[in-house]
């Protein structure tokens, strides 16, 4: 193709303008244009400076080295050191309803390039590159990544890190000159570098800013990335990693890069979430399961650890039955051979010695109760400690003549191994198809190092392997949930929400850390696929002690659960339990389905944040007290989304025991309510109440009619 066509992809609050001649380049993405398309060829091309190249250069959808792109190529390969600088040229395309499907061909190298860019109607874009070997012999490929540019406004970025228990932390950072790069090479998503950023222009907030977020979906080793050009303009990509001698394309083969989601927003860091949100759930979240209420949880794990004996957990479902619990799980401990963390991974055969009678009674037991029953998995590793590995050592994912280090005394199995595999998921297919189970939490406890299947690199392989397995079993057990776990927050991304239900975002059942947790996983997550529990009184993870009603108003945003052992609990805690699960059952549909908004402060000590129906007609708010009031008072709360014209009845409905003992008196709506319209509440707002540190309290707002 030579002539340049124009190709509009509209989205509700979103235009991309895309000009396809010779190659394909976004000219415009933000906010819609409706007029004649033909202005943007007119307004928006560049000149040409001196000093550079004669010509302009764009930046396409596959940025070449050889077309004059001296930052970071879309693609990087040879064939036996030939064809490593390629210049794709457009010869066909393919335009949708939503989207352009953009096939590219350099017949002297023997490649072939198709992109995908897809825009929906809540604002987000999917696109991915898919790179065919049409030439003769093999094609080896060092890279390959998605890309989109980004307006010269743009100068500040929001980026995450972490780690184990500190999972979705986030920093910013300005971007002026040279640019901003993250890379993980674990094995899996990872705690460290959650595969996103979000760009904007400065100091864009909740509430303001044009911002554009973006998330690449693949479970493995990734780079993000964004560059300032030499002439101002920037560019992102992501892509996965591939490691040395892992990709190459037979003749006729092709390869995918991940899905790159992404999204713009003109009015700050709570509309991209709505855009993410909505598109999650729209078309990523398996659609059997969206209008089933997520089943509030009681899960083993902080309660018994290893320590299994089956009179006793059936008392334990028995007590969780009685405060409201939904959904019983058995955490790890329950397989042959497993009294600890050093042996018996991959033994999936339940444990006669523990439960003599079988897992039949306990199942039953749970369900009697009216209660589905769950069970814990980490089918992907290995102990040498295992009958396992003392007859298939042959099935570690290894590089053969080097040690590795273990990750909590254990090893990674092979699935490109084809007997590892279905022995993998016959041992599944067993438990789901001999007992009643409705949920497995599916585990995956260490990183991974030297992913070599028959002495090659396979880290990318062992991903694919990985979604194989669980879509193997999702589609003979459809009625089977799973819930994505990876030593908490180490597996989470779109990819592998598209065949589970629910993440559990961190080990850290701490109230407080969990408030920041649970703040950066929202982003891009909405509450319902967010696993929250509350913990014991007395945190595992860090040794803090928190009241139940900071523990139990923290898991309320969220999946939420209880992760102990209500027998060995006070009745006084008990009760606690039972007030929340009641309160997070009085108000999961309004949670699970409504608009999420992070709310700012007048004090940082402050961490507020709303759900509002779609329809506007109620809404809660947590005020979260992190640390002391900066001040003696602590400003007002201003509450964004709700209808500007339509009044609201304002009450407390949950609060510290010691609320009325630490001041005075308190702020008289907290204690009579008030009624108030919309656009009070978020231009004018309410005075905050004084609250302890590391406290919280619940208002709702119902719609007056």
């Amino acid at each position: 193709m030579t002539d340049k066509v124009l190709y509009s992809l509209t989205g509700n609050k979103t235009q991309l303008i895309v000009e396809v001649g010779e190659y394909a380049e976004i000219l415009h993405w933000g906010q819609p244009f409706n007029g004649d398309l033909s202005i943007a060829r007119h307004a928006l091309h560049r000149p040409v400076p001196y000093g550079r190249l004669d010509i302009d250069v764009p930046v396409t959808l596959t940025p070449e080295l050889g077309r004059g792109s001296f930052g970071s190529p879309a693609l990087e390969g040879h064939r036996a050191g030939q064809d490593w600088a390629p210049v794709m040229k457009v010869v066909k395309v393919d335009h949708g309803a939503l989207g352009l499907k953009i096939y590219c061909e350099d017949t002297l190298a023997g490649l072939e390039i198709i992109s995908e860019l897809y825009l929906d109607q809540h604002d987000v874009i999917k696109t991915r590159q898919t790179l065919r070997n049409i030439g003769q012999g093999a094609y080896q490929v060092a890279r390959l990544a998605n890309t989109l540019p980004l307006p010269g406004r743009v100068s500040e970025l929001m980026t995450y890190h972490g780690r184990w228990v500190y999972e979705f932390q986030t920093s910013r950072q300005s971007l002026t000159q040279g640019g901003y790069q993250q890379e993980n090479r674990r094995g899996r998503t990872s705690h460290e570098h959650y595969p996103a950023f979000v760009a904007g222009t400065a100091n864009f907030d909740e509430l303001s800013g044009d911002v554009f977020g973006f998330h690449l979906a693949w479970s493995g080793n990734h780079r993000m990335r964004i560059d300032v050009k030499a002439d101002g303009r920037r560019v992102m990509q992501g892509e996965a990693i591939y490691l040395p001698g892992e990709i190459e394309l037979s003749e006729g083969a092709s390869l995918s890069t991940p899905w790159l989601y992404a999204t713009h927003s003109g009015q700050g860091l709570n509309e991209m979430s709505h855009h993410f949100h909505e598109h999650v759930r729209a078309s990523i979240l398996p659609s059997e399961f969206a209008n089933k209420p997520r089943p509030i949880h009681l899960n083993t794990w902080e309660g018994i650890y290893f320590d299994h004996d089956p009179d006793y957990i059936m008392q334990m479902a028995t007590q969780s039955a009685q405060m409201g619990v939904e959904r019983f799980i058995i955490d790890d401990g329950w397989f042959k051979g497993r009294d600890g963390d050093k042996a018996a991974l991959g033994d999936w055969f339940l444990d006669e010695k523990k439960y003599p009678n079988g897992l039949e009674p306990i199942v039953n037991h749970v369900n009697d109760l009216g209660m589905e029953f769950g069970l814990w998995f980490e089918p992907e590793m290995i102990n040498k400690d295992s009958d396992l590995y003392r007859t298939h050592p042959d099935w570690l994912l290894e590089v053969k003549g080097y040690d590795q280090p273990t990750g909590r005394n254990q090893y990674v199995i092979d699935l490109s191994q084809p007997q590892a595999f279905e022995f993998l998921y016959q041992r599944l297919d067993h438990f789901l198809s001999t007992y009643n189970i409705g949920y497995i939490k599916w585990d995956m406890n260490r990183e991974v190092v030297q992913p070599g299947h028959e002495g090659r690199a396979s880290g990318h392989a062992q991903v694919e392997r990985y979604y194989e397995l669980v879509d193997r079993v999702r589609l003979n057990h459809p009625n089977v949930e799973i819930e994505s776990c990876s030593a908490g927050g180490g597996r989470i991304d779109y990819e592998v929400l598209k065949r589970t239900h629910r993440f559990w975002a961190s080990d850290n059942n701490d109230a407080l850390e969990r408030q920041t947790i649970q703040r950066g996983m929202s982003y891009f997550f909405p509450p319902e696929v967010m696993g929250s529990h509350i913990g014991a009184s007395h945190c595992h993870s860090t040794r803090r002690r928190h009241s139940i009603e900071f523990r139990g108003l923290t898991a309320l945003f969220g999946h939420m659960g209880i992760e102990l052992d209500p027998v060995r609990e006070s009745e006084e805690e008990k009760q606690g339990f039972e007030h929340y699960v009641e309160l997070h059952k009085s108000i999961r549909t309004l949670l699970h389905s409504g608009k999420s908004w992070r709310i700012p402060t007048d004090d940082t000590a402050h961490q507020i944040q709303a759900v509002v129906a779609q329809d506007q007609s109620q809404a809660v708010v947590l005020i979260a007290q992190l640390a002391m009031p900066t001040n003696a008072l602590s400003g007002h709360l201003r509450i964004p989304g709700l209808d500007p014209d339509a009044l609201y009845q304002v009450t407390v409905i949950d609060q510290p025991t010691n609320y009325h003992d630490i001041v005075n008196y308190q702020p008289p709506w907290t204690t009579d309510g008030c009624q108030l319209t919309g656009r009070w509440c978020q231009d004018i707002g309410l005075t905050m109440p004084v609250l302890d540190a590391e406290t919280a309290l619940l208002v709702k707002l119902e719609q007056i009619d």
